[in-house]
């Protein structure tokens, strides 16, 4: 019966206003739109009568010097009856880069709708979650009934380059804003089917550069091919020595530090309805590194994983060039899990590729930095949390969601969990083929409104929770 509750011309008009603001995050010339996107949003919370803040979290440094207002942050709080369990929704509202030409079919900033989807930047990450929440709200509002909990919202707008400031702002007001606070909600992730899906895990990263430098400045292969150490032979020789072609880490120490995976947690895999020839289909692939269900699954979720993502300095426009760079930098990442440290893993891969370029006997220097590292982050799937979760999906959906863990890195999870010690939980609303950060991402009509259906029934179930058992 809450179909009559939300006016759902309203719904669609409120996402297709605030998926036209351009509030691409990383794109200086974009800022003033980024600042709109966050005002409309701090706007709509005190229509509805929310206690309102735009918190003001300094500025960043661009690369060329410059410095440039970040755009506020969003809190909001609606009720503080003391008695109530208070929950806090964390949401973004800036998006990824999209222009038409980058070949979208729509707009990309025109929220289209086709066969029920609706089509536009940002529309599922993570403009429609965070209005499905807000929806949630006002439903309660609309019935002129109390919420079931008091509910905060914590709303960014630089999560697509790294949460700049964030981390600062949080700790700053652990001990007012988010001292009340018993349970913090994330949406701002995806289900793997069509079956609903509850997250409880996500996958850390350590980004490094190792650069390689020789000669004073890039040479002609001519003229010198033959004579000097090449520095780009050094760095793709040291590359290839990260990971086996089977995908097996060779850095040593790593595999070492990764939780053992339980009986437990392989029959829960195997309980996740996945599709492998549908998952090859998607990407285009006709072989997958592991042929089983469980293996791919593990490897996608709890097991760490290197990758290439390419070389600063090396000639890759079209056409020849014969050139011997001087010197090359190498990008390449590892994904972090229980048990590993990131401090660990700095020291684990400089001193195994120092070791490794040693054996060289090159005159060329090699210089390994980490310039990200991020901790993986995990939760109970027995804690009160999630049983409320996994009642409330059955209440709306009529079906158990599946139990997730996500291969990416949401590094709020871990600094809400570090910085609060509040419990967390991810429940996303994204369908599994929302094309997240790519042309024509899109949310499903029926995700987000039997989303935010879930999320008015979660609110309540939250609210059952035994103080006890906090």
């Amino acid at each position: 019966g809450d179909d009559n509750v939300l006016d759902l011309g309203c719904v669609f008009q409120m996402l297709r206003d605030w998926v036209a603001i351009e509030s691409d995050s990383s794109n200086v010339q974009k800022r003033p739109e980024l600042h709109r996107m966050m005002e409309t949003v701090a706007q709509k919370l005190q229509l509805m009568g929310g206690t309102v803040q735009l918190v003001d979290i300094g500025e960043q440094e661009l690369p060329d010097g410059q410095t440039l207002e970040l755009p506020k942050v969003v809190t909001a709080q609606f009720g503080n009856d003391s008695s109530k369990h208070t929950v806090c929704i964390y949401g973004h509202v800036d998006v990824q880069p999209a222009k038409l030409e980058d070949g979208w079919a729509t707009d990309p900033y025109n929220l289209t709708e086709i066969n029920g989807n609706l089509y536009g930047r940002g529309a599922s990450d993570n403009k429609a979650p965070v209005l499905a929440w807000i929806h949630a709200v006002e439903a309660y509002q609309a019935l002129s009934m109390d919420l079931p909990v008091n509910v905060k919202f914590v709303i960014e707008g630089m999560e697509e380059t790294g949460s700049n400031g964030l981390d600062a702002m949080i700790m700053a007001q652990r001990d007012t804003f988010f001292s009340e606070v018993d349970y913090i909600i994330i949406s701002d992730c995806g289900w793997l089917s069509r079956r609903p899906a509850l997250t409880y895990g996500t996958r850390g990263n350590c980004y490094f550069f190792a650069e390689v430098e020789g000669p004073k400045q890039d040479l002609h292969s001519g003229v010198y091919g033959g004579t000097v150490i090449e520095p780009m032979t050094d760095l793709i020789g040291i590359l290839d020595t990260l990971i086996s072609p089977s995908g097996k880490i060779l850095i040593p120490g790593i595999r070492e530090a990764v939780a053992p995976l339980s009986d437990e947690e392989w029959k829960m895999y195997q309980d996740i309805q996945f599709d492998m020839d549908n998952y090859k289909n998607k990407i285009g692939v006709n072989q997958l590194m592991y042929s089983n269900k469980v293996d791919l699954l593990a490897h996608m979720w709890r097991y760490p994983t290197v990758s290439i993502h390419g070389i600063e300095g090396a000639f890759s426009d079209p056409g020849t060039k014969t050139v011997i760079p001087a010197k090359v930098t190498a990008k390449f990442s590892i994904r972090q899990v229980p048990d590993m440290d990131p401090a660990m893993v700095k020291k684990q891969v400089t001193d195994y590729l120092h070791s490794v370029f040693a054996k060289r006997k090159s005159p060329n220097k090699l210089k390994v930095t980490m310039v990200i590292g991020a901790k993986p982050w995990l939760a109970d799937t027995h804690h009160p949390l999630y049983e409320a979760g996994k009642v409330a999906i059955k209440r709306v959906f009529n079906m158990d969601p599946d139990l997730i863990r996500e291969g990416g890195t949401i590094p709020i999870a871990r600094t809400f969990q570090d910085v609060t010690g509040k419990s967390i939980i991810m429940m996303p609303i994204g369908g599994f083929d929302d094309g997240l950060h790519s042309q024509n991402e899109k949310m499903s009509r029926y995700n987000y409104i039997e989303g935010t259906k879930l999320f008015i029934a979660y609110l309540n179930e939250v609210s059952q929770i035994k103080r006890t058992s906090v």
